[in-house]
């Protein structure tokens, strides 16, 4: 896997300083350009005044903050980035200055340097063309604030090699980005289908279906939405919306065109009115133009393989925090209800045509269905990647059903020697997807959970056992069944970016997939209660000293080590093997003797005493019921093969799953403090 050691910036405004403090908040250097050096300052003073306001909300320490500054080169010498592994130009839209840049960037950089285009307006391979790079050429489309918006367009185009799409999904990995892989299109995948929406709002306000604030209240109805298109418009800014408009209605035809009424508020240089009445009985019929027109384009757009429709929803969630994107939108209100609305705006516009896909779609009869795991078969190795980053991978009903799949395709192919699970974004897997366990409990169908767990073990089972080495890539955060899924896996190869922990016990539950007894073999029962317990962070260095992972290494090294990993003898993970001293207070913590007085509101004896007033004070904001269940799993796993031990943790879940506190503690994660009644 290619190496990314330093990262050009060609731009210093909103825009340029935002990629550029993305970039170092990440632990990349960076070269930050700008043509004056008034605006190479401003740029920095903008980068300090953020980060500044980061301390104030904890977000950061001054600390952070000088070791983040210090990875900022700012210079107006265009040289500095001869050496960069990637540059990427930030400047305004304009394309003859774009194209002058690129000349002057491929005179200067090395031949492997990667250039990318921040544009959102052109051709990414018009300016490629320029270049004697066109193989090493990309465009990258990021999404404002960015810094903080975690969605980034990668746009290889027609020439882009193979290699260059890699390294570039590398560095967005690296600079904490969740990538979609979108094509040289206008409008690419998320400007195709939101600008429309924003040109539909001052389309319906010129035709005087309603006033300003009706159709601003159905617009946010419509798509669950904090701001409405009027508002999004003055706070992004409504010129923007115009020449956005303008440049997909000169590529696509008039049915992109900007509405009269946006070009005349332009030229007025003044915000929308938000305010006026609602009047309720037009919002259904707003709405319903709304979906024609948004998720008339993106199935228009999936139709032309801009992009595919997983990545159209997660751009959708990721980049406009919508809550659902325009395919589960189509599940929700029923394809029959969107055909009917895409049909009504197709006859409004001639040159906007019905969908081949919505056509197929209403034929079948039933909903879009997503894939959310994908596999790819590279060097006989077979990458299984959960790919839900909008929901940090949680292991839901598809996602397991089509692990089961993947898993199983790869298995019955002689030519794949392993298999490697890893996950989309900064997340490993972050544990189950907790709704799906307050549906059932409400629903008082909590077999149909102890069912679901079932299944699961019985795939890590296969996952543990199979002939072909099984490696999870632990490349960012892991929790719950993302850990258990780890566990189950005959190897674990971890970047620093990784980490494993067992939170179940604050939302009051136990880990039900293997967690207890896999952690337990590898550490002992003692130190696997205390994690267990406490729900405390176990860092990829900690998880190596401890054995649980089998080799830590930098992200360009990932694929050297599993190809090393393949043909080497496979690893045993339940050997015996001495804890490190770090961890033997840990452990000694939730000695048979301490776990009583944990049980019964006491610190633990006999080790420092910080540490055992920390462990005493975290348990006693866990659930005790889980608590006490998860010391009873463990010791009744003791001296059992894995699959007995396994039937010790299902013989438990319909006890757990129906405790008051499991109920309180799912219903209120991440909203409030549970209040456990230890029943």
């Amino acid at each position: 896997m290619p190496q990314i050691n330093k990262i050009g910036v060609i731009g210093a405004g909103n825009m340029g300083s935002g990629i550029v403090q993305k970039i170092a908040q990440e632990g990349i250097p960076v070269v930050m350009i700008d043509v004056k050096d008034e605006f190479v300052q401003r740029g920095l003073a903008t980068i300090t005044s953020l980060l500044s306001e980061a301390v104030e909300r904890k977000i950061f320490t001054p600390n952070q903050v000088e070791e983040i500054l210090s990875r900022i080169t700012a210079t107006t010498d265009l040289e500095a980035v001869r050496d960069a592994d990637l540059v990427i130009e930030a400047v305004f839209e304009d394309k003859a200055v774009k194209t002058d840049l690129f000349r002057r960037l491929d005179a200067i950089c090395t031949p492997d340097t990667i250039l990318a285009t921040n544009t959102s307006s052109f051709f990414v391979g018009e300016f490629a063309a320029q270049t004697q790079r066109p193989d090493r050429f990309v465009g990258y489309h990021y999404f404002f604030h960015p810094a903080k918006n975690r969605l980034l367009e990668v746009i290889p185009h027609a020439t882009t090699s193979p290699e260059t799409v890699e390294k570039a999904l590398l560095a967005a990995k690296l600079h904490g980005k969740t990538a979609i892989l979108v094509k040289d299109a206008p409008g690419f995948a998320v400007n195709r289908f939101f600008v429309p929406f924003l040109n539909e709002a001052a389309r319906m306000l010129e035709e005087d279906v309603a006033n300003i604030a009706t159709i601003e209240e159905a617009s946010k109805r419509a798509f669950k939405i904090g701001m409405g298109a009027f508002e999004l418009m003055n706070v992004t800014g409504i010129p923007i919306a115009l020449h956005a408009a303008t440049t997909l209605g000169n590529e696509l035809g008039a049915f992109y065109a900007p509405a009269d009424r946006l070009r005349a508020q332009v030229e007025t240089k003044a915000l929308w009115d938000l305010s006026g009445e609602i009047d309720e009985a037009r919002i259904e019929a707003i709405m319903d133009r709304f979906y024609g027109v948004c998720l008339g384009v993106a199935a228009a757009l999936v139709d032309e393989q801009v992009a595919t429709i997983e990545d159209t929803d997660r751009g959708a969630k990721i980049g406009l925090r919508w809550i659902r994107g325009p395919f589960e939108i189509m599940n929700r209100i029923g394809i029959e209800k969107t055909y009917d609305c895409v049909k009504a705006v197709s006859a409004r516009y001639p040159d906007f045509a019905m969908p081949a896909l919505l056509e197929t779609q209403k034929a079948s009869g039933a909903p879009f269905v997503f894939s959310v795991v994908d596999s790819e078969i590279k060097n006989d190795i077979a990458w299984i990647t959960i790919n839900r980053p909008e929901a940090m991978n949680a292991l839901n009903e598809a996602v397991f059903a089509q692990l089961d799949q993947r898993f199983s395709e790869a298995e019955a192919n002689p030519a794949v020697r392993a298999v490697v699970f890893a996950g989309a974004g900064k997340a490993f897997v972050a544990g189950a997807d907790i709704r799906y366990f307050v549906k059932k409990i409400r629903a008082g169908k909590i077999q149909d959970i102890v069912d679901f767990t079932r299944s699961g073990h019985e795939l890590f089972m296969r996952i543990e056992n199979s002939a072909k080495l099984t490696v999870a890539l632990l490349d960012g955060l892991s929790l719950g069944g993302g850990s258990e899924l780890a566990l189950a896996c005959q190897a674990i190869v971890a970047t620093p970016a990784g980490s494993m922990a067992f939170p179940e016990t604050a939302i009051g539950i136990y880990p039900g997939l293997g967690g207890m007894l896999r952690m337990a073999r590898q550490v002992g029962p003692e130190l696997a209660k205390y994690y267990i317990f406490t729900g405390a962070p176990i860092s990829a260095a900690d998880a190596l000293a401890m054995g649980i992972v089998t080799r830590l290494v930098q992200p360009a090294d990932i694929n050297a080590v599993i190809d090393e990993l393949v043909v080497q003898a496979k690893p045993d993970k339940y050997r015996q093997r001495t804890i490190p001293e770090k961890m033997q207070a840990s452990a000694k913590a939730c000695s048979d003797e301490n776990v009583k007085r944990l049980l019964d509101g006491l610190a633990p004896e006999g080790i420092d005493e910080t540490l055992a007033a920390r462990t005493a004070k975290g348990i006693g904001f866990k659930a005790p019921m889980a608590i006490r269940l998860v010391n009873e799993i463990i010791d009744a796993q003791t001296g059992l093969s894995v699959a007995d031990a396994a039937e010790i943790e299902l013989s438990r879940l319909s006890e757990i799953f129906a405790t008051e506190d499991a109920l309180e503690g799912l219903s209120t994660m991440g909203r409030k403090r549970p209040a456990y009644k230890g029943r």
